[in-house]
């Protein structure tokens, strides 16, 4: 049998790979090994945990052996969010893997890698390192054990998690509200009633929770549990209308990114959702008596309107690229308080740096449950203008098309090359920009417009997408 090149599916981030013909129980028990061996961390705890795919108990058993065999104590947490997962890393201060492969298909299955304190690590921090290191040990014929090899032990922490979420945010004094929540047979069926419920052994919050998809299925045979694209919102939206609800809350596969609609079934913008938590994060630690800078981090593709409340809340927005990585490694670099991205993807000073989507869900129930607007009007003021959202389009030849654009705009705009191309209209023409980035795995770029009205935008839009298609 060959041995699987795993600079396939280790991915800038985390490994991302189809099961059985490159995600296979031996790769991962020596991707188990390459992460112990790399982090050091024999004869210490190392967690891990899966969601409800049905490759993923498998797969969590296999790192378990990988990791004992080269010494480490590995704590299994079983079933659980990623966000569970960076709980426990933080919690218990100690390195974690977590079994996912997020919204991807049923054919799917990955590892988030995290170290101590659910620190990230990507291809530039370790991840490159732990895949060398198992492909040698496929290439030797397996994971050799050492002479003194680890233990396992079960815990279950998912009391404690929701414990320390509810002590982050209080829901106890909120209006009631009525919530539609769609799981998307992912591992917010579990979550959602520990944290929001009282499955937990929590008190009761007033807060009536209508169910859609709970039911733990990794074949997810309701719809892809990926929210961001339209189609997986529409059950969601019906229900809200259809039960007269205040909000719906959408979870994707491992449950660390949650997405918004309003009463009318109409989506909220992770953009809106980010200024919400924002200044809700800069008013908390203010109260608390922070007086020197207090930072907010925001990727470049969020609203405008994103960095505009973080200077009004009296805090210093930092404009990043896209990836989750760099954004943990850019919480900890500048102690930032709260970090937001355009893929509802929300990072929280207070959660080791980490993202974690049900936190941002309880800061949204919290400051709309304090007053009384309906959540259309409500998220109104946060979302003032004009977004395209992430437009994806086929390109063979990115380089031709980059220069299409730059000749197009080259005395309209001002440019910036932080992460893609950047462009952002002259003042005295009106407020807009653009930008333009290439994927990492596939020969795509990837379209985002703003504007302050929708007309201003769609002409932009459109100009660029003739560019880039051209």
């Amino acid at each position: 049998m060959s041995t699987p090149d795993l600079t396939a599916f280790v991915k800038a981030y985390d490994v991302r790979g189809l099961v059985g013909s490159q995600l296979t129980p031996e790769v991962v028990e020596a991707l188990a090994a390459g992460f112990v061996d790399e982090l050091g961390a024999a004869g210490s705890p190392v967690i891990v945990g899966h969601d409800m795919r049905d490759s993923s108990p498998e797969f969590a058993a296999a790192f378990a052996r990988g990791a004992s065999a080269r010494g480490a104590e590995v704590v299994s947490i079983g079933l659980c969010s990623t966000d569970e997962t960076y709980f426990a890393s933080g919690f218990l201060d100690a390195p974690a893997a977590m079994f996912t492969a997020s919204h991807n298909p049923a054919s799917y299955n990955g590892i988030k890698f995290s170290r101590a304190g659910a620190q990230g690590i990507s291809l530039g921090t370790g991840l490159a390192a732990i895949r060398d290191r198992a492909q040698a040990y496929l290439a030797s014929g397996g994971v050799p054990s050492v002479e003194q090899p680890g233990g396992v032990v079960v815990r279950d922490v998912l009391a404690d998690y929701a414990a320390h979420l509810r002590s982050l945010v209080d829901l106890s004094g909120i209006r009631p509200l009525r919530v539609v929540v769609d799981a998307g047979n992912g591992m917010g069926g579990m979550t959602v009633p520990a944290v929001l419920g009282t499955a937990a052994g929590l008190p009761e919050l007033p807060l009536e929770i209508i169910p859609l998809y709970f039911e733990l299925d990794g074949t997810f045979p309701n719809h892809e549990a990926n929210p961001l694209e339209p189609e997986n919102l529409v059950d969601l939206q019906r229900a809200v209308v259809a039960h007269g609800a205040d909000l719906g809350l959408a979870f994707d596969g491992d449950a660390d990114r949650c997405f918004v609609v309003d009463e009318t079934g109409a989506p909220v913008t992770p953009s809106a959702v980010a200024a919400i938590v924002a200044r809700r994060e800069v008013a908390r630690v203010r109260a608390a008596g922070e007086t020197g800078d207090v930072f907010v981090i925001h990727n470049l593709i969020t609203s405008r309107f994103v960095p505009e409340s973080i200077t009004a809340a009296g805090a210093i927005p930092v404009r990043t690229n896209v990836g989750h990585s760099l954004i943990k490694d850019r919480m900890r670099e500048t102690d930032a308080v709260f970090g937001g991205e355009h893929s509802a993807h929300y990072y929280f000073r207070d959660f080791w740096g980490a993202d974690n989507g049900m936190l941002a869900a309880m800061h949204l129930l919290a400051e709309f449950g304090g007053q009384d607007a309906p959540l259309s009007a409500f998220a109104s003021a946060y979302d003032p203008y004009a977004l395209s959202g992430e437009i994806n389009s086929v390109v063979e030849d990115v380089p031709a098309a980059y220069t299409r654009i730059v000749e197009a705009f080259a005395r309209r705009g001002d440019f910036d090359e932080l992460d893609g191309l950047t462009v952002t209209g002259h003042p005295e023409r009106g407020f807009w920009w653009f930008n333009v980035r290439p994927s990492n795995t596939e020969p795509l770029l990837r379209l985002n417009v703003e504007a302050d009205t929708a007309e201003q935008m769609a002409i932009v839009r459109d100009e660029v997408l003739a560019l880039i298609r051209a």
